[in-house]
């Protein structure tokens, strides 16, 4: 499968980058994790929106989730709309958060053009098999592991240092991880984000291959978090930036 990273910014979008959004794709299938601010603009450069086979959001944060609103607008109102429903997996509520953030009747609100589901533990979406686990995040928040063809790649979302993430990230050939905060900073929130050393030692713990950092605000430099990974990992570590690509 193929990784090409849509937004990378954290918390808000960079001058370089939209917020959080990432495409894996294979035999054809185009599965977008998150779309967050900005991001439906840079997604257009690589597939046109009907193309799009199905999104997974990690979490309900708007830098992960908001560029719903214009895949709303485009499903409904572009030349050769409507299109076939577009199935959007993520944490229970969803559909109801983004009504209210377009400010639509709950009743149908985007459901005529996105298919809403709750995350279940492991599911088939397209050709990949998707297992989630429980983040540690000030709301409901999900970790995303997809396999295909023996392949694994796995997507942090947002999250604090936990054991669940070590467990589903077991043998991964790409760990794809946020790493928001700096290192040795005293002041650092607990249960919100993950250090480089945080995401190096998840990463070393779960005897990944690849770590691949993201999610860095446009405050902090990627290439000093980067740096600062290695302190806790001694495989390969890779910085995410607009439409990169990864081979996994």
């Amino acid at each position: 499968m193929k990784l090409t990273v849509i937004g990378c910014s954290g918390s808000v979008p960079g001058p370089d980058s939209a917020a959080s959004s990432y495409l894996v794709t294979a035999e054809g299938f185009n599965l977008v994790l998150d779309l967050g601010s900005g991001a439906l603009g840079t997604l257009q450069r690589h597939l046109a929106v009907p193309e799009i086979g199905a999104i997974g959001l990690s979490h309900l944060h708007p830098d992960h989730c908001m560029d719903l609103c214009g895949l709303y607008v485009a499903a409904r109102y572009a030349p050769g709309a409507p299109i076939p429903r577009i199935p959007v997996y993520g944490p229970p509520g969803a559909s109801e958060r983004m009504a209210l953030a377009y400010d639509l009747p709950l009743d149908p609100g985007m459901e005529e053009e996105l298919d809403f589901h709750a995350w279940q533990e492991v599911q088939a979406i397209g050709p990949f098999t998707i297992r989630t686990a429980p983040m540690v995040h000030p709301v409901p928040a999900y970790a995303i592991r997809v396999e295909y063809g023996g392949r694994v790649l796995v997507y942090t979302g947002d999250t604090g240092p936990n054991e669940a993430l070590i467990e589903l990230a077991r043998g991964a050939d790409v760990l794809l991880s946020e790493a928001a905060l700096p290192d040795g900073d005293p002041g650092n929130p607990a249960d919100l984000h993950l250090t480089p050393s945080d995401a190096g030692e998840h990463a070393t713990k779960a005897g990944a291959k690849r770590l691949v950092i993201t999610h860095v605000p446009p405050w902090y430099d990627p290439v000093v978090q980067a740096e600062h990974a290695r302190r806790t990992f001694s495989g390969p570590i890779e910085i995410a930036s607009t439409n990169a690509v990864f081979d996994i």
